[in-house]
């Protein structure tokens, strides 16, 4: 099944029934009165949140929809049968966009949400509403309204509790292997992930949180290098982050540098996405000397001037990874307990998720601008070649799939 969480289509609700005209007939009545019956309202289209969906690939190659127009008034006034309502099911935490407007006409964050994206058109009204005493026998009928019409743009940001940052290869992927029953690929390559892995973390019999590992940035991924700025919008919605650093790296470049490339990253994309809590966590520290430790941490916090939490690990060994776990449930209940006890707490952190998916959204739509310069031949700021880097949606056609494998 291929991973979508970006889509663009159209809806077209059901236009209202026309109105009859029409009289009555029967016996020994020369001249009866109208009957002529109002038609039914048009379908609308709702988008339906569904928990048991995880990918938009539905509407990847069916584009358009069309709810049922309503049926037109009868005789003996009789109304039309209204249009069957459309149900359009996606996943939990999509937001649905007007493209003309770029207007946000709903977020889908709850299992059941129900949102009206296009209104059916309404009903006309039949030759009977018209009567008055000074009109005892009316021709007029009013048709049927055209139902609603819109381009909606479908955005899926994946829900979990802890997101994962870091390089290729800075062990993403093997630390959510670690501490999760997910089982995403790994290997000794980097982009050895293509998609979003969601992983649920079980601390205890009764806790447990998601934790969500996306393609990793590289330098230049706020200008559309690589695949990761993609799906780093899918970390807008989580509550804390996790900056994963090598610190034994293959090719023996600078943990130190390797920190400081993704912080660059991340501050270019979303400067309110800095501002989300997040802790650094140095992976693979069973691949140096146990005294060298020391001076690694040491010269990873200084050069990012780091002021929050640290943790060494190593996922592959499962060293220091139930500490880390364990905090992190304790901070997600802290935080849970004080967004319900703590209104400005709450304001506070809803302004922060605001201005990130404004953010996140605004360079995702300069990204898409310079991929429509590039194939109109029109060089772009970044004077874009044929092989830019960028992850366009000719290569998610035949792009990476995801399977789901039920463990």
């Amino acid at each position: 099944m291929k991973f979508v969480d970006e889509v663009s289509i159209r809806v077209k609700a059901g236009d209202g029934g026309n109105g009859c005209m029409s009289f009555r007939r029967e016996k020994f009545i020369e001249n009866g009165g109208p009957n002529g019956g109002d038609g039914g309202d048009g379908g609308s289209i709702y988008m339906v949140a569904d928990e048991n969906l995880n990918t938009l690939v539905d509407y990847r190659y069916t584009r358009h929809f069309d709810a049922e127009r309503g049926s037109n008034g009868g005789s003996t006034d009789c109304t039309g049968k209204k249009g069957e309502d459309l149900e359009l099911r996606v996943p939990v935490g999509t937001t649905v966009i007007d493209s003309a407007t770029q207007e946000v006409i709903g977020d889908l964050v709850k299992a059941g949400q129900r949102l009206l994206v296009a209104h059916g058109g309404w009903h006309g009204l039949g030759n009977t509403r018209f009567k008055s005493s000074t009109n005892r026998a009316p021709r007029q009928t009013t048709p049927g309204k055209p139902g609603e019409q819109r381009d909606l743009k479908l955005e899926m940001k994946v829900l979990a509790d802890v997101g994962l940052l870091g390089l290729p290869n800075a062990g993403k992927s093997t630390f959510i292997r670690s501490v999760s029953a997910a089982k995403p690929k790994v290997a000794d390559y980097p982009f050895t992930t293509l998609v979003p892995n969601l992983g649920v973390v079980s601390v205890d019999r009764w806790k447990s949180f998601v934790i969500a590992d996306i393609p990793g940035l590289i330098e230049g991924a706020s200008d559309g290098a690589g695949l990761g700025i993609r799906f780093l919008k899918h970390l807008a919605r989580t509550r804390v982050l996790l900056h994963l650093v090598d610190m034994a790296p293959l090719d023996e470049t600078s943990p130190a540098d390797a920190a400081e490339v993704i912080v660059n990253e991340l501050t270019k994309f979303s400067p309110s996405l800095v501002e989300r809590e997040r802790w650094l966590v140095l992976n693979k520290c069973d691949q140096i000397l146990e005294e060298e430790h020391e001076e690694r941490v040491k010269e990873i916090v200084d050069r990012l001037e780091w002021e929050g939490p640290v943790y060494v690990i190593s996922a592959i060994a499962k060293d220091g990874t139930e500490r880390l776990t364990r905090d992190l449930m304790r901070y997600l209940e802290d935080r849970a307990d004080r967004l319900a006890n703590d209104p400005a707490y709450a304001a506070e952190l809803a302004d922060l998720d605001q201005r990130i998916e404004d953010e996140a959204r605004a360079q995702l739509q300069a990204l898409d601008d310079a991929r429509a310069l590039r194939r109109t031949g029109v060089k772009s700021v970044h004077d874009i070649g044929e092989d830019d880097g960028f992850w366009d949606e000719e290569d998610a056609e035949d792009g990476p799939e995801v399977i789901y494998v039920r463990d």
